[in-house]
Parts: structure tokens; C-alpha cells; sequence
């Protein structure tokens, strides 16, 4: 069990190293966080605007 977990471990490391030697690594990060906060407005816009679209169509008298 322990060579396996040395091995996991330096395989972490490795990857960790070329995921810092590259110059775009934080911008992928920074890409996801945008889009997801970009999404997450969105979605809240889309139910408010829902809410209150259903709200005026009950509204409205038809008789």
C-alpha cells in the first residue's frame, strides 16, 4: 500500500508541476468562475421574469 500511495503522490506532484509551468492554467479557472456567476444571473433573471409574467397573465380578466 505505501509504494502505491508514493506513487499517487509523486504522480499528484508531477501533474501539479506542469499545471503551474503553464501560463494559462489560472485563466481556465477564472473562465469557469465567470461563466458559472454569468449563468447563475441568468437563471435568476429568467425566474423573475417568469414569476412575474405568470403573475400578470393570472391577473388579467377574461370574463
Amino acid at each position: 500500500m505505501s509504494a502505491l500511495l508514493s506513487y499517487l503522490t509523486a504522480e499528484l506532484r508531477y501533474r501539479w508541476q506542469l499545471v503551474r509551468d503553464t501560463k494559462d492554467g489560472g485563466y481556465t479557472t477564472e473562465s469557469v468562475v465567470v461563466t458559472a456567476v454569468l449563468i447563475t444571473i441568468a437563471l435568476a433573471v429568467i425566474a423573475i421574469i417568469g414569476t412575474k409574467l405568470v403573475g400578470k397573465a393570472n391577473s388579467l380578466n377574461l370574463g
